[in-house]
Parts: C-alpha cells; sequence; structure tokens
C-alpha cells in the first residue's frame, strides 16, 4: 500500500491574497472586481495588448488582458499625479 499524500493545511488554502491600496499607483491584480467598464479598441490596439501579453509570458510574467489593462491605467494615473502636465499621459490624450 502506499504512503500517505500529505495535503496541505487549511492556513495554506485560504491565505488572504495581500491585494496592495491602489493609491501607491499599483494595480489591483487577481482580486474580485465589484465595478464594470467597457473599453472600445481598435485591431491593431487589440493586436500590441495580446503581444504585450504574449512577452509578459515569455518573460515568467502570465497575467490576462484584464490584470494588464488594470496595471496600465495604474501607471498612467501615477505618471499623472507623480508628473503632473508633464505626464507622457497628457501629451498623449493632447494628441489624439
Amino acid at each position: 500500500m502506499p504512503g500517505r499524500v500529505n495535503l496541505p493545511g487549511a492556513e495554506e488554502l485560504f491565505r488572504p491574497t495581500g491585494a496592495k491600496p491602489e493609491a501607491e499607483g499599483t494595480a489591483s491584480g487577481r482580486v474580485r472586481h465589484d465595478e464594470k467598464i467597457t473599453v472600445y479598441v481598435s485591431s491593431d490596439e487589440l493586436i500590441a495588448l495580446e503581444n504585450a501579453r504574449l512577452t509578459l509570458r515569455r518573460a515568467g510574467v502570465v497575467v490576462d488582458r484584464g490584470r494588464l489593462v488594470r496595471a496600465a491605467i495604474a501607471s498612467g494615473l501615477k505618471a499623472l499625479e507623480d508628473e503632473g502636465a508633464g505626464a507622457d499621459i497628457v501629451a498623449r490624450l493632447g494628441t489624439l
């Protein structure tokens, strides 16, 4: 008869996820989100987003598109907070 299988304990299975506060300019990551928005993108933007996701995956960072978008939003908002009118996001939005 084979030996017993060691299973993880409850403390390992039900550990807190430790989501970081949004004020620090970090994306919310893998937590339940209560709010939803719809964003329309061009085919080229969607392909670029998917290419970015695959590039991250090759680097060992496995994320879905939603998490990647939340990280980009957090980065843009943090830059706007830190740099104000000099932030790259201001220049990008001013040229649309």
